[in-house]
């Protein structure tokens, strides 16, 4: 699996988990739910404590779940790290666990971020309207994403540049806190170079994950942006269901802003999905099982036949 194609799938994942949700109530550690509304739950959950194991898990038929880990390996070799990357990756980690790093790191930001206050406060706003345009377009270019990702996203950034533009990026308190944040979830990742994340399996890979989301997370509460509220604010109506394709619309708030959404869930051995999901996945594990075009496995076209030497 070539690691942009994983990425698009873990986009579309987020994008249609992290508003989702139900009133019923399931084993989240079971694979899909009994009920669409008992799989969303399950996801949802499982994103609050971040386990991003166990959302792979719950989140995929065990066929599927057993395939993304048997391409984990593929991902990780797709693309080989340069030195420069690992120089700048080894560089950083060594400055974010370093001993006393929270107020060495904090005493050389100090003075930039006062001197940046004076220079761009006034710029922020018109240069992040300018990346609102810059995203809008890549959502709307995206091949990898459905019509009502598409919208989703459009609606979330439409919520979402107004609280960055007014967000006190330079307030010294925030900057401190998000640098204890960071230490301290450097510290728990406890990676040395970039080669090391690459040669993990996938079950530390998640654990890994599930921590760099946990502090994510805190990252963005300390500037205002609560994920689990959001995740707490979810509402779901049913819309229809039949044939084993379950609509529902998802009523959720952002930022105090209320947004809305519809998913689509799918019944497989008696348990339900996400349509889109397993669309991507399965479509990411095909891309893997075919070899890739000329090699020495690909069969030779009908009628071709084979030439002597």
């Amino acid at each position: 699996m070539r690691l942009p194609t994983f990425r698009y799938v873990l986009l579309p994942l987020f994008a249609a988990l992290l508003l989702s949700a139900c009133h019923g109530k399931d084993d989240a550690s079971q694979a899909g739910g009994s009920t669409p509304e008992a799989a969303l739950q399950g996801s949802i959950d499982l994103l609050k404590t971040n386990d991003l194991d166990g959302l792979w898990k719950h989140a995929l038929p065990p066929a599927d779940y057993a395939n993304l880990r048997a391409d984990w390996s593929k991902a990780q070799n797709a693309q080989p790290v340069t030195a420069q990357d690992r120089a700048k990756f080894t560089e950083s980690m060594q400055q974010l666990t370093a001993p006393d790093a929270e107020n060495k790191l904090y005493s050389e930001l100090q003075p930039k971020l006062t001197a940046m206050e004076q220079q761009y406060k006034d710029q922020v706003p018109v240069l992040i309207s300018v990346g609102e345009a810059f995203l809008k377009s890549g959502v709307a270019q995206n091949k990898n994403l459905t019509d009502a990702q598409k919208a989703q996203a459009g609606s979330a950034l439409d919520v979402l540049t107004p609280w960055a533009q007014q967000t006190p990026w330079f307030d010294q308190s925030r900057a401190k806190q998000a640098i204890a944040v960071a230490v301290a979830t450097a510290r728990k990742l406890d990676l040395k170079s970039p080669d090391q994340l690459r040669s993990m399996d996938f079950d530390t890979t998640m654990a890994k994950y599930s921590t760099g989301f946990g502090g994510v997370k805190q990252l963005l509460a300390i500037y205002g942006l609560s994920v689990d509220d959001t995740l707490n604010s979810v509402k779901l109506t049913p819309l229809s269901s039949s044939n084993g394709r379950a609509v529902v619309k998802i009523d959720y708030t952002l930022l105090g802003k209320p947004l809305s959404t519809e998913s689509t869930l799918v019944e497989e051995n008696g348990r339900w999905y996400s349509e889109d999901m397993l669309n991507n996945v399965r479509k990411s594990h095909q891309q893997v099982s075919q070899p890739p075009a000329g090699s020495a496995s690909t069969p030779a076209a009908a009628g071709t036949a084979p030439t002597k030497d």
